[in-house]
């Protein structure tokens, strides 16, 4: 059986974003250690996910921090969420709202504007 066993979210200050991951969104670590020419390797679990989240970002790739990821994180109640995270300080560039497809979405952001899609499951 294959699965996905981590995805990678470029930072361009793994401290700072080590910080957002835990502290803001709740992400447990579970790997912190030296990764050659002065990175870190840092894999984060989110409550309840078996995909680990790695902050790091590979050299000559540092054009991909800012953008749109390709991860989308999910939550059995949206809007609780939106506000929780919202009151931590957690920017959203969209708040939660019912979309066409049935569910609710939102739309945040990390420290270097990465932005992800936070969803209730599909209905």
């Amino acid at each position: 059986m294959i699965r996905v066993r981590f995805t990678s979210i470029p930072v361009s200050d793994q401290d700072r974003s080590l910080a957002f991951y835990t502290e803001k969104l709740g992400f447990e670590v579970v790997t912190d250690q030296p990764f050659g020419n002065g990175q870190r390797w840092i894999e984060l679990k989110p409550p309840g996910s078996e995909t680990l989240i790695v902050l790091f970002t590979p050299p000559g790739q540092e054009e991909r921090i800012g953008q749109f990821q390709n991860v989308a994180f999910t939550s059995d109640d949206v809007e609780k969420d939106y506000r929780e995270l919202r009151d931590k300080g957690v920017e959203f560039i969209e708040p939660a709202k019912r979309v066409e497809w049935g569910g609710v979405q939102a739309i945040f952001q990390d420290p270097d504007g990465n932005k992800f899609v936070l969803a209730s499951p599909d209905q």
